[in-house]
């Protein structure tokens, strides 16, 4: 498998696990699993979720960085990562937040963002 791939593959595990840490607690809270813990109890809960993030987060960065013999700039990383995040959590939100639902402004964001990726790969 290339590293560019590889990377993009880690950083789709890595945000997974950034959005279950950040925003996963306000499911189980909307759930009533955890209403009655106390703020620093989520905070902990919400750390040993992140320490996956970052099992997956750096070897991506590392690997797919050009200074390490990767294919991505420093700036081309980052966007991935940033597209790759805003993916991941619109899956998230609209499956698991039934509130929560794509709108025409969401998809217009989205292009926004493909563009954005597009311009950062120009040479």
């Amino acid at each position: 498998m290339s590293k560019a791939l590889f990377s993009v593959l880690l950083l789709v595990v890595s945000n997974t696990f950034m959005t279950f840490a950040w925003y996963g607690h306000l499911k189980l809270q909307e759930a009533k699993v955890i209403n009655h813990w106390p703020l620093i109890g989520v905070i902990l809960f919400s750390w040993l979720i992140a320490f996956f993030e970052y099992c997956a987060q750096v070897p991506a960065n590392r690997m797919g960085f050009e200074g390490n013999g990767g294919p991505f700039s420093l700036m081309q990383l980052k966007v991935v990562q940033e597209v790759i995040t805003l993916l991941v959590f619109t899956l998230f939100s609209t499956l698991f937040f039934k509130g929560e639902a794509l709108h025409w402004n969401h998809l217009a964001a989205f292009f926004c963002l493909v563009l954005a990726v597009y311009f950062v790969f120009l040479k």
